[in-house]
């Protein structure tokens, strides 16, 4: 497995064009199974859960087409109804397939969904959802064997509570369901924004976009579109939070600072000085770094997907930050690792207490999930000495091109290929 080699103590300076948004991608990707034309997509990342989607899509016989101008997907042909373990496996997203399967062609077959170690993760809601619709669904041998008679029927929905996945697997379903859905309680995450825009791009009728309560009247069908995807807010977070723990500049291109407002708003409190304008960022630091609290929420709140970034930043604080994490288990995996690095930090249940330290200290560190891979990565640049991280195969799952975006900015970073465990 590759390593990466950092060397501390650089600061970060220039300009970092932010990719697609890899969490809406995947989410429009699946979006290609509800029409047999083409739906043709720029500014999709080049990263591997992308990849992993091809490999998913393609397994169902969807026809993959990519140039320099984008990506350019066919679904007229679908001759499999079953997302294996071997790639649902993978990557959690896969499992989006099951409701556009099931929406159009009325069956489907998808393994119980993997990814990144982040306790458990319930398809429930997706289950009892689809099941309200009128499917009829067994869990069997780990797949979830979906049938229906007919379309899917409309229906009204209240998520018992706010769920991501959940929201875009019925947002997909209602748009091809006979008669109208309304979906209470949902999420309204930028990337479900952005799917719903290119949904309608589609043919679909969705009201109330960007709130928690969408209105959704099925079609018989949809059709192509052509659709650039958002830029991704959760890159852009972790470039903002690397200008602050190396006490950079970096100007940032092709991001909204509306939807990183409330990360924005975290790192003025910790002293760091913004400026934005129409698809531009400049963030940078040049005075002591002060300690706040976070706790993460569904959006507007603040990013789960942003917690580990925040807290190395937080391991170099002056005073102490409390960060609560409220939406997944586990995801504290990064702290004995900071730990190595001489961070302090102590876990109680699912709220972390960082009390800052003068330094961080360059050691040998393993990742154990997309976040807190990157999460090293800003501890590392700002530590003292040479550290190694191992196993940053999964920062390929989200980050394109992060060696050479960071490396252009002044970073001092090597991978090392085929480096062991």
């Amino acid at each position: 497995m590759d390593s990466m080699l950092i060397q501390g103590g650089r600061r970060l300076q220039g300009r970092i064009n932010i990719s697609g948004a890899k969490n809406a991608s995947l989410p429009i990707l699946a979006c290609s199974l509800l029409t047999e034309d083409n739906l043709i997509l720029s500014n999709v990342p080049s990263v591997t859960d992308i990849t992993t989607m091809r490999h998913l899509l393609e397994n169902h016989g969807v026809t993959w087409q990519e140039d320099v101008a984008g990506v350019s997907l066919n679904a007229g042909h679908i001759n499999n109804f079953t997302a294996p373990y071997d790639i649902v496996r993978k990557m959690r997203a896969s499992f989006w397939v099951l409701a556009p399967l099931l929406a159009r062609f009325g069956e489907a077959k998808v393994s119980l969904p993997g990814g990144c170690a982040l306790g458990a993760r319930q398809v429930d809601l997706h289950v009892a959802g689809l099941a309200a619709m009128g499917a009829d669904i067994a869990i069997e041998d780990g797949y979830v064997i979906a049938k229906t008679m007919g379309r899917l029927k409309g229906v009204h929905f209240n998520f018992d509570k706010i769920s991501v996945g959940a929201t875009i697997s019925l947002i997909m379903a209602a748009c091809l369901a006979d008669g109208e859905t309304q979906l209470m309680n949902a999420a309204a995450e930028p990337e479900i924004v952005d799917m719903c825009h290119c949904l309608v791009k589609m043919g679909a009728e969705i009201e109330w976009i960007g709130t928690h309560h969408l209105k959704i009247i099925g079609k018989k069908k949809l059709h192509g579109a052509k659709h650039h995807v958002i830029s991704d807010r959760i890159e852009a977070g972790t470039y903002m939070i690397g200008a602050v723990i190396t006490k950079g500049d970096l100007e940032l291109y092709g991001i909204d600072y509306n939807i990183v407002e409330n990360l924005g708003l975290k790192l003025l409190d910790a002293g760091a000085h913004i400026e934005h304008s129409a698809g531009r960022v400049r963030i940078s630091m040049n005075q002591e770094l002060r300690s706040v609290n976070i706790d993460t929420r569904v959006y507007p709140g603040y990013s789960t997907d942003l917690q580990a970034q925040f807290m190395a930043l937080m391991t170099l604080g002056n005073g102490t930050s409390v960060i609560t994490e409220n939406i997944f288990e586990n995801r504290f995996m990064h702290v004995p690792e900071l730990c190595r690095m001489g961070a302090d930090i102590s876990i109680n249940g699912h709220t972390a207490t960082v009390r800052g330290v003068r330094e961080l200290k360059g050691a040998e560190v393993m990742a154990s999930d997309l976040r807190a891979s990157v999460s090293l990565v800003l501890a590392a640049m700002a530590a003292t000495g040479e550290t190694k991280i191992r196993r940053i195969y999964h920062l390929d799952r989200g980050y394109s091109h992060i060696e050479e975006k960071l490396g252009n900015c002044g970073a001092i970073i090597e991978r090392i290929s085929g480096d062991g465990v």
